[in-house]
């Protein structure tokens, strides 16, 4: 029998079952015993027997397919992310479709369209720093699509969403560099049209105020995030007449350009100027010195967003309310900030 012809009816009659249940057993239905599930697979793959996936997404109005958008591959977190999603979204049998929208409003507009057209279950989502308009979103959920939100997240829609706790991450670093003796301590903030950026933001100028430091507006300054902006920013800085003594960035990129740029005039560090970075890339405990970062629990993002989403696909009736899962984040202390610290500490 060539594998091309073979169908659920040559299953069936070869293992003297009904198309029904052969069919709940090759889409893994809870309502059928293990032993014969087990017989169905393994002749299905003995035969090399293809899904008819089109077919099967006529009858159940189901694809077993999620799409995944991000704005950049070019740091670890969204690539990680993605890691931890997958491994929940295989082990529940869902495919995946990938979409990069490269920080491009239309782009992203575009990636919607297609997985629309594609027919998905439902949609993990981190969108561009352009994003101020997001009826594109909108779509799914008139269509009954459930859509999860992760790290760049949004309020105005009804949707589960993911997040770290930026505000207390960022508060703990600069409260950090408080305690070590800056006092005038700059920051690189992210575009404003990104939450976790105006959360970071919030953390920063709280813990100057807890501490009875006067924020001086001029130490402040929010960017694309192209990294050949921050070297010009972090110039800027340095030439103040009276420069910071301190860093916190709004990631860990912006944080190594920045050393970069420490390190080609001269200046040490932290005795000179101390650095802190948000996110705990791996290239930040191989520098020398080592990075001052935030740490963020990026594979249980990938991880969380996916189980919010499949809790939502699940459903028999009426889907779950929309919820926010909140993930801690951790100080990592290691020599921006701190002479002589050897691997990573916490305060």
């Amino acid at each position: 029998m060539k594998s091309e012809q073979v169908t659920i009816i040559d299953i069936a009659r070869t293992l003297n079952l009904s198309k029904s249940t052969v069919s709940r057993a090759l889409t893994n239905h809870p309502n059928v015993k293990e032993k014969t599930r087990k017989q169905v697979l393994d002749l299905a793959a003995q035969l090399d027997y293809q899904r008819n996936q089109l077919a099967i997404s006529l009858l159940t109005n189901r694809t077993q397919t999620i799409g995944i958008i991000v704005p950049e591959f070019l740091s670890f977190f969204y690539p990680n992310v993605i890691i931890g999603a997958q491994a929940v979204l295989a082990e529940a049998h869902y495919n995946v479709v990938i979409c990069h929208s490269n920080e491009s409003y239309e782009t992203e507009v575009a990636n919607t369209k297609a997985l629309l057209a594609s027919r998905v279950d439902g949609l993990l989502v981190s969108h561009t720093k352009e994003t101020r308009n997001f009826d594109h979103f909108s779509m799914f959920d008139r269509r009954g699509i459930p859509v999860v939100f992760f790290n760049r997240v949004v309020d105005s829609l009804n949707v589960s969403k993911v997040v770290v706790d930026d505000y207390v991450g960022a508060f703990q670093a600069v409260e950090h560099l408080i305690k070590t003796g800056k006092r005038r301590i700059a920051h690189l903030a992210g575009p404003d049209t990104l939450q976790n950026s105006r959360n970071r933001l919030n953390g920063y100028r709280d813990a100057l105020q807890q501490y009875g430091i006067t924020l001086d507006p001029g130490l402040v300054i929010s960017y694309d995030l192209s990294l050949d902006k921050a070297t010009i920013y972090v110039n800027h800085l340095l030439n103040l007449p009276e420069p910071p003594d301190a860093l916190f960035t709004i990631n860990d990129p912006t944080a190594i350009e920045a050393i970069k740029v420490i390190k080609s005039r001269g200046l040490t560090m932290p005795d000179d100027i101390a650095v802190v970075g948000f996110s705990d890339d791996p290239v930040s405990s191989l520098i020398e010195p080592g990075l001052t970062t935030v740490s963020q629990p990026v594979d249980a993002i990938g991880r969380q967003a996916a189980q919010l989403l499949i809790k939502q696909l699940v459903a028999d009736d009426q889907r779950p309310p929309a919820e926010t899962v909140v993930l801690p984040t951790r100080l990592l202390i290691r020599g921006t900030t701190l002479t002589g610290a050897a691997g990573d500490t916490r305060p």
